[in-house]
């Protein structure tokens, strides 16, 4: 949190949310922040579903003779071979008829759905209706379905569509594919549709007209100091509404949309603004390293000659020229679980084939690097970017469990040269990390080694909130485009970052479950550099998520031995802690997804890791 001004404009009941949100992203402050109103639209629907009953003996054998046998045979046929009256065979055979699982031709013949209810071992029951509600919001630009209708609610606040244009041209329902229906009940989060079960949406029709209704959201205006940015944000209470967020900042860097109008912030205003924080950002940087150049200053003055300065504990050290790199490695060479570098440039100078082996022997034993750079405020400015195939020589430094350990990214507008180890060891001055060996041609540079605890954490805290700003961004990206890609690499950073349970919450809150065996090799990278204790909470909070997953997904080969893993990991060390681990919910869950055989007991199973 930042200055306070009277040029600011904050809706009074919106002033405990602008603290919170301030205090979570320091380099955050909110410049603005108003309510308005804007309407969704609803449309009831009502929808046929179909869903299957398990197939009673006789219509089991008919089925299955009628794809058994050759050639097909007829009722009469049936009847005779069962011994039954040819009545009973064609009263169920009208019955599969109407139920589309037989044609309607003779012999019998199965339909392709029949087949596949009878894989299942059951037939379809006749549709039944149920009527649901499709809401149209013209921000996020979807339509959802659910089942309560919304409520009317009379909202006294200014209109967003008199600020904006907003479209409410409302798709007509009624013309939408089947199948668009379909995906949009799934992705609304109703068990209506679930072709996996044999539930299926067959059809459905629109009941009435649509109808408006007022709802409520804040809009924030953010500048950012690390990144001298200012940003639009649209929230529904905390919630953060990406996607109407990120249309509303295109609206405005195509100047449709006026500050001023929609929230009585001038460019002046916030220029004032951006200079008064970055100015306050530049100071408190320069008191941090003042600070660390006096403790320096008292160091060299109180050391006798004896003493090796060099690993002093708990004090601030001044290197100069050839000391710089020998220090650089050593303290590189130390790492236990985190790197954390900042370099305004990047190049093969340092970033060699030995300093790529190095990083490839820290990834192995559990360790996460990660790498900003960047010097102009825009990446198309920078003189000297960072060749594309160093890039991807620092990207393809995996841990065991072939995660990229590296991640690389362009900070900006920033001089900085600083390194943090193990949030015990920071390195900052004039020296460039990653492209200046710094072992021939001395030039009179100087650099600081750092172990005073509350100067480390200063600095940590600084940079660790820029990476962290990263993993957000990729994130909300990842959500909107369904980019695996993208989502890896959020959850690499926050591991790299000791934020494993950030990671989970967003996984179990966007419900994208397939990433749960990525989110078990971070903690596995964890686990290896002992950063994650062996009793974290984190553990049970996954364990329980595994009632949600299906024999049949797709990911479960990753997730049964990813498992396997993280079990194996923490019994190695900690048998008893990995046998508490496993309660009788967890195991039954274990053998229903095949992470352990039929007949396993956990004693036994925690017994072949130790």
């Amino acid at each position: 949190m930042f200055l306070a001004s009277s040029a600011k404009t904050i809706d009074d009941n919106l002033k405990n949310l602008v603290h919170e949100i301030e205090a979570q992203t320091p380099s955050f402050s909110v410049l603005a922040a108003h309510q308005f109103r804007y309407s969704l639209r609803q449309t009831p629907i009502e929808l046929n579903i179909k869903e299957p009953r398990q197939f009673n003996v006789l219509e089991e054998f008919i089925i299955r003779a009628a794809i058994e046998f050759q050639p097909p045979p007829t009722e009469d046929e049936l009847a005779s071979v069962l011994g039954l009256d040819s009545v009973f065979i064609r009263s169920t055979t009208s019955t599969l008829r109407t139920l589309q699982t037989l044609s309607t031709t003779s012999p019998l013949t199965v339909t392709p759905e029949g087949r596949s209810f009878y894989e299942k071992g059951s037939v379809p029951q006749p549709p039944y209706p149920i009527q649901i509600n499709a809401i149209t919001d013209p921000l996020s630009d979807k339509i959802t379905f659910q089942s309560e209708s919304l409520n009317e609610m009379v909202i006294n606040l200014p209109d967003l569509a008199d600020f904006i244009t907003i479209d409410h041209t409302i798709n007509d329902i009624a013309s939408l594919p089947l199948e668009e229906i379909q995906k949009s009940i799934q992705a609304s989060g109703l068990a209506l549709h679930v072709p996996e079960e044999g539930k299926i949406v067959t059809s459905y029709k629109v009941l009435a007209s649509t109808q408006k209704f007022w709802r409520k959201i804040s809009l924030f205006i953010i500048f950012d100091a690390l990144e001298d940015k200012l940003s639009i944000q649209i929230r529904n209470g905390k919630q953060i509404l990406e996607s109407a967020s990120n249309w509303l900042e295109v609206l405005h860097a195509k100047g449709k949309i006026s500050l001023q109008a929609l929230c009585k912030l001038s460019t002046e205003t916030i220029n004032f603004e951006r200079e008064t924080i970055l100015r306050q950002k530049n100071s408190e940087i320069e008191t941090r390293l003042e600070n660390i150049r006096k403790k320096a200053l008292e160091t060299s003055t109180k050391a006798s000659d004896k003493v090796d300065k060099y690993k002093a504990l708990a004090e601030a050290v001044q290197l100069r020229d050839g000391q710089i790199s020998q220090v650089f490695s050593e303290v590189l060479n130390s790492a236990k679980s985190q790197v954390i570098i900042y370099s305004p440039w990047v190049n093969q100078a340092v970033v060699n084939e030995k300093f790529l082996t190095l990083l490839q022997k820290l990834a192995n034993r559990g360790v996460w690097i990660l790498i900003g750079h960047g010097i102009a405020r825009q990446l198309e400015d920078e003189d000297k970017v960072i060749p594309p195939e160093l890039e991807k020589k620092l990207r393809a430094i995996k841990t065991p469990d072939d995660l990229p350990s590296v991640q690389v990214f362009w900070l900006e507008d920033s001089h900085i040269k600083e390194v943090i180890v193990d949030q015990k060891i920071y390195l900052c001055g004039s020296h460039n990390w990653l492209s200046y060996r710094g072992d021939y041609l001395p030039r009179g540079e100087s650099v600081y080694k750092v172990t005073i605890p509350n100067q480390v954490q200063e600095a940590y805290e600084f940079l660790a909130n820029r990476f962290q700003n990263q993993a957000q961004k990729l994130w909300g990206n990842a959500l909107e485009n369904r980019d695996s890609k993208l989502a890896i690499e959020s959850l690499c950073v926050w591991g790299a970052l000791g934020m494993e349970d950030i990671a989970l919450k967003e996984i179990e809150k966007n419900n994208w479950l397939e990433l749960l065996p990525v989110w078990l090799n971070v903690v596995l990278q964890g686990l290896r550099s002992k950063n994650i204790q062996a009793d974290s909470a984190i553990f049970k909070t996954a364990l329980s998520l595994l009632s949600q997953i299906s024999i049949e997904e797709a990911f479960i080969d990753l997730l049964q031995q990813g498992w396997r893993k993280v079990i194996g990991a923490i019994a190695t060390n900690n048998p008893k802690t990995a046998l508490n681990l496993l309660s009788d919910e967890v195991w039954a869950q274990f053998l229903r997804l095949n992470i352990v055989q039929e007949g396993d007991l956990p004693d036994n199973f925690i017994l072949q890791y130790r």
